[in-house]
């Protein structure tokens, strides 16, 4: 039986409690303030970045992880005597952590390494590494693993709203006039990822609405499902995002329901207050 590792990076947003119980190994992004680069959950935690957003000046920016460091992880797996390594990482459409991970694979003699662009981010990232480490304690070959990977793809969904829309124009999304207007009217819009990239999916005019509307999807595609995994993620606001989860867990008793959160790297994207649910169903 093949001994497989389990590669992710930091977006996946797994606590480091879980991450060292499943044997998952985590390569950190960076967040970036002037010439500073941290990385995130190694050197700054999502509260201490959140805390540092009030004080700066310039909107933080973000960069991948340099390729050294997936090549010590490859070659340290190696003489670790694991056979071989699938690497989850966030959509290579909005980072080049992907690339960088095959770039690095590539340096790594009679060593496989199978990269999986999970085309999304966040908690939803997280389950493919979860249901990952999982199929490869029960002894399945990473192409088995590959497969089965591709197929959760049809059965996650995440929709999110953003609080501050001016995050969104820093990074592209909104042109100056959107912006204008969308702050006017206090459009909160929803978001959520096509083909591996962040896309608008409706705009709402308040926050209520916009969750309201992210429930209503949620709805529509667990309702009768038992196998079913649902995650509420926030940028700095737990207390609101344990809430909705209880909500939840009281609609969905069959569903297994957590709380996770946007990081540093993401959140320098999405700005402090966004809420979005993640779910599965398997």
């Amino acid at each position: 039986m093949s001994k497989i590792a389990i590669v992710t990076d930091s977006t996946a947003y797994l606590s480091e409690t879980l991450r060292e119980q499943k044997n998952i190994k985590m390569v950190p992004l960076n967040v970036v303030f002037g010439e500073e680069a941290i990385q995130e959950e190694v050197e700054i935690t999502a509260s201490e970045f959140y805390k540092r957003m009030k004080t700066t000046e310039k909107l933080p920016t973000t960069s991948q992880p340099a390729i050294g460091l997936f090549v010590e992880l490859f070659e340290q797996l190696k003489r670790d005597g694991y056979d071989a390594a699938i690497c989850i990482t966030l959509s290579s459409d909005i980072s080049g952590t992907y690339q960088s991970a095959m770039s690095a694979a590539e340096m790594v003699e009679d060593f496989d390494v199978r990269g999986f662009d999970s085309k999304i981010s966040c908690s939803p990232q997280g389950y493919f590494v979860l249901e990952a480490e999982k199929l490869a304690s029960e002894g399945k070959n990473i192409e088995e693993i590959d497969a089965h990977l591709e197929v959760m793809r049809n059965n996650i969904n995440a929709y999110f709203m953003v609080d501050d829309l001016n995050h969104l124009h820093r990074g592209g999304r909104l042109n100056a006039a959107q912006l204008f207007v969308g702050s006017l009217l206090k459009i909160k819009p929803v978001l959520h990822f096509v083909d591996g990239k962040i896309m608008p999916f409706e705009k709402v005019r308040t926050e209520k609405k916009a969750l309201q509307r992210i429930h209503s999807l949620l709805d529509e595609s667990v309702t009768g499902k038992s196998a079913v995994q649902i995650t509420v993620i926030h940028s700095n606001r737990l207390s609101e995002a344990e809430r909705i989860a209880e909500e939840l867990r009281a609609k969905y008793p069959e569903a297994e329901v957590g709380v996770s959160y946007f990081g540093p790297v993401i959140g320098s994207h999405l700005g402090e207050g966004s809420l979005g649910i993640s779910w599965y169903v398997a």
